[in-house]
């Protein structure tokens, strides 16, 4: 389960905020899309919806699998989410602690469908559920999931071993570099552009907004680079519309850990 160990030694565990189904599918979605890798406007949120739409991904245990499958040739990526409550889907019983994403590339179709095999053996071996439902916190959480790979020692290959005996090193002699992405804050915004007219940014988030305003050259940035950073915030294009008169609509996001700070660059 080399992609779920890459989301542990990489960072992208993080608690949820609240106990919503649909709010942590949409969160875990758009830490997919501000991936470097994934093309700018790659819809990974409508994607995971839609195919939640069709079925459950629910596989029991605790444990829920959503994914997104993309037509372009990338890694396997997972992003982990845990939710100290419980979330509930519809077809099981029993809450959902973990929410384990992928975005799956056309060309790790297999390599995925081998993940998920073994993700289920592993849940249907492992011995010691409660310590999921005892997690207190995000060490916890990390813990058991360490543990739940290598019940899985006996069927995977040497290469995945050795991979999960060196991050199981790490996670003793150092903590993760990685950054903690449990205080990530995801806000979507707007921009209106067109020739002549001062851009419009449109977002709840009066911070952003007072930041985005004093940004130079955004929209010539969102058109070009389609996701940069800038400050402590990452913007993302997901996507524009072209309208009457040459005026563009830009669907953004905006990305940052909560408590950093910016100003505009000059």
């Amino acid at each position: 389960m080399d992609s779920l160990l890459d989301a542990l030694q990489e960072g992208r565990l993080i608690e949820l905020p609240d106990n919503n189904r649909d709010d942590a599918l949409h969160l875990l979605a758009h830490i997919l899309e501000a991936i470097p890798s994934v093309p700018s406007g790659t819809d990974v949120v409508g994607l995971v919806m839609e195919r939640e739409r069709v079925s459950s991904t629910s596989l029991g245990k605790g444990w829920a699998c959503p994914h997104a499958r993309v037509p372009f040739e990338e890694d396997l990526v997972c992003v982990v989410g845990w939710s100290p409550t419980g979330i509930a889907y519809e077809s099981q019983a029993e809450p959902v602690s973990v929410i384990a994403m992928y975005l799956v590339p056309s060309n790790q179709r297999n390599h995925y469908l081998r993940e998920i095999s073994l993700l289920a053996k592993a849940l249907n071996a492992y011995a010691d559920p409660e310590k999921l439902r005892s997690a207190r916190d995000l060490n916890d959480v990390r813990n058991y999931l360490l543990d739940l790979i290598g019940s899985t020692k006996d069927t995977v290959g040497p290469d995945a071993r050795a991979r999960m005996i060196q991050l199981q090193g790490k996670q003793t002699i150092q903590p993760l570099t990685a950054p903690d992405l449990s205080s990530l804050i995801v806000e979507p915004f707007t921009v209106v552009a067109g020739p002549g007219l001062k851009a419009v940014v449109l977002t709840q988030n009066a911070g952003l907004k007072e930041f985005l305003d004093g940004s130079a050259g955004l929209t010539e940035r969102l058109e070009a680079d389609g996701a940069f950073q800038d400050g402590v915030w990452r913007l993302v294009k997901r996507g524009a519309l072209t309208y009457q008169g040459g005026r563009v609509v830009y669907d953004c996001l905006a990305i940052k850990l909560q408590g950093g700070s910016a100003s505009p660059p000059k």
